[in-house]
């Protein structure tokens, strides 16, 4: 089997307003798909059903297009959901990362638009240049420029034999 790219990553939110003004107007992606649900009016035996009578123009998904082909879904809270966990409290997601040419006019164009950085730009393990910032339900996301030692790039494979050796393993 042989993979493509990563067409999405989904998150539920209960800010949807907040969280399109930040894909779209502060990072600058485009709605691709809006989905209301009215859609499954006529989908009987589906959850959505029910809301798309009661409130059949409410959005039920979006997709923001990253790059062609590749999105981040957000869906609406569902009654009942619970909050996220605050970073490395679970196991499981952690943070998506989106590739730059340039960090520093990145950097510099996210301030302008209002937005906070976490972790100001530096050269990571993978010699790759970083920064994080987060969305506002608190999603970190991850900003990374390639240079060309990057491990993303040249490849970086540990011998493990090799390696336990020498620590006399």
């Amino acid at each position: 089997m042989k993979f493509n790219n990563i067409m999405h990553v989904s998150f539920f939110t209960d800010q949807m307003d907040a969280m399109r003004d930040f894909y779209e107007n502060k990072l600058g992606l485009k709605a691709k798909m809006i989905v209301r649900y009215e859609a499954y009016k006529d989908k009987e035996g589906h959850p959505w059903a029910k809301v798309a009578k009661e409130r059949p123009l409410d959005i039920c998904l979006i997709y923001i297009e990253i790059a062609n082909g590749q999105f981040i879904e957000l869906f609406p809270k569902a009654d009942g959901q619970k909050e996220h966990p605050e970073y490395n409290q679970h196991l499981g997601y952690s943070h998506f990362s989106l590739t730059v040419d340039d960090i520093f006019k990145a950097r510099d164009e996210l301030i302008a638009a209002g937005i906070d950085i976490d972790i100001e730009p530096k050269i990571g393990n993978s010699h790759t240049w970083q920064m994080w910032i987060h969305d506002p339900d608190g999603n970190r996301i991850e900003m990374m420029q390639y240079t060309d030692e990057s491990f993303q790039i040249t490849g970086n494979i540990e011998d493990d034999e090799k390696l336990l050796k020498s620590l006399g393993k």
